[in-house]
């Protein structure tokens, strides 16, 4: 209780920003989990593009095709579309694979550009708080009083708000470089059983 209420008091001498702060990290912690989640239903992992990969690499084009049916995922469900191209479409294989794989890209990536815009306006907020409080430390020098403790309790508002925009941004950072490596890896996956298919859609015409 007492560590509680300790934390409470840190963030009121942090002064109004410390609210806007808070909101931020509420926000990427949202993020964090909402991204989480979709990523886990729309990844099938790398587990499954290697499992393709290898049926592919056997001539085993039934078994791929049946492989990416009864898996879930953004990728499985391309590869079951794609595959099941005959030549007599007005769209080609590879026009279909890259106008779908990039709206599939696009809805991988979304939101995460408010966690770059969070990354660079926490460490801004934070020095807007630094600011502030030095301003109110010394703007006590006419006082005859009570110099020391004011300039004091400027200062520490000043660090706490820094401290505060440096921990969210550096969160923030840590979520966005996560889900950025995901998606490189299902860019690469992406690359890697596309080939394989048009590959073999070239073969069978």
């Amino acid at each position: 209780m007492d560590l509680i209420m300790t934390g409470i008091d840190f963030f009121q001498k942090g002064g109004p920003v410390m609210y806007v702060l808070l909101l931020c990290s509420m926000f990427v912690v949202a993020i964090a989990i909402e991204r989480w989640m979709y990523f886990g239903s729309a990844d099938p992992g790398r587990a499954f593009a290697q499992s393709f990969a290898d049926c592919m690499s056997r001539g085993e084009t039934d078994e791929a095709v049946a492989l990416a049916k009864k898996t879930k995922g953004a990728l499985p469900s391309l590869l079951a579309k794609g595959m099941s191209f005959t030549g007599n479409e007005t769209v080609s294989q590879k026009t279909f694979f890259e106008v779908q794989s990039g709206i599939a890209l696009t809805r991988f990536r979304k939101r995460l550009y408010y966690l770059n815009v969070i990354v660079t306006m926490a460490p801004l907020l934070g020095l807007l708080g630094t600011i502030s409080g030095m301003i109110s430390a010394f703007s006590v020098f006419n006082i005859e009083s009570g110099q020391a403790t004011a300039i004091t309790g400027g200062v520490g508002e000043a660090l706490i708000a820094t401290a505060m925009g440096l921990c969210t941004a550096i969160i923030a950072l840590a979520v966005h470089a996560y889900f950025t490596q995901r998606i490189d890896s299902i860019v690469s996956d992406m690359e890697q059983c596309f080939s394989l298919a048009e590959g073999m859609a070239e073969e069978r015409e």
